[in-house]
């Protein structure tokens, strides 16, 4: 399963949750903040460098763009939130349909959500965690951007992120990563596989 991941393209991208076909797939659901790199944890953890479009302009994912790993597995990017440059009604209407996606799809088997572990979990991030513990699928947090920190400081935000999600939502795990080092691809990896399996 793991080359099949690897072998992941490009399928189809939905502005609209109606749009998206109702087939008898699985999903895994990549959601973050914009900026924190959630692209790049995709490309590294396919092992493909243009899977997912990265920008230095942060919120440029706009649409739900789903990637074939079979033909009934998919990783659902989602646009970035809490950032984009855009008006509050595209905001809103992004809102909208991430919130029937999200709580609608009985197809998503589970979430990465993505946090750079510089900040601590943003009011964006918790309300995500919270919003989707709700379906009582899992969450597995990826703490991106671990190169930029020290060791101790690594461990001392793991911790921290730790105690404030997994403390309150049984479903959540969390881990270290790094798309530039690909410390904690292993782990992240695998979890996708078993997700998709």
């Amino acid at each position: 399963m793991s080359l099949v991941v690897q072998n992941a393209e490009y399928w189809k991208s939905f502005e609209k949750y109606h749009q998206i076909p109702d087939d008898d797939c699985g999903e895994v659901v990549f959601a973050g903040r914009s900026n924190a790199g959630k692209s790049s944890a995709i490309n590294v953890i396919t092992n493909q460098k243009k899977l997912a479009h990265t920008s230095k302009l942060p919120g440029r994912t706009r649409l739900l763009n789903f990637f074939k790993v079979t033909e009934s597995r998919f990783i659902v990017d989602l646009p970035g939130y809490g950032y984009a440059r855009v008006s509050e009604a595209m905001r809103n209407a992004w809102a909208q349909e991430l919130t029937t996606y999200l709580s609608k799809r009985h197809q998503i088997r589970g979430l990465f959500a993505v946090m750079d572990i510089r900040h601590s979990p943003t009011v964006l991030d918790e309300q995500m965690v919270e919003w989707f513990s709700m379906t009582g699928k899992p969450i597995h947090v990826l703490l991106t951007k671990s190169d930029k920190l020290n060791r101790a400081d690594v461990q001392k935000k793991l911790g921290e992120v730790s105690e404030i999600l997994v403390g309150q939502y049984s479903q959540v795990t969390v881990q270290v990563f790094s798309s530039l080092n690909r410390a904690g691809l292993d782990e992240a990896r695998a979890k996708l596989i078993g997700w998709l399996s």
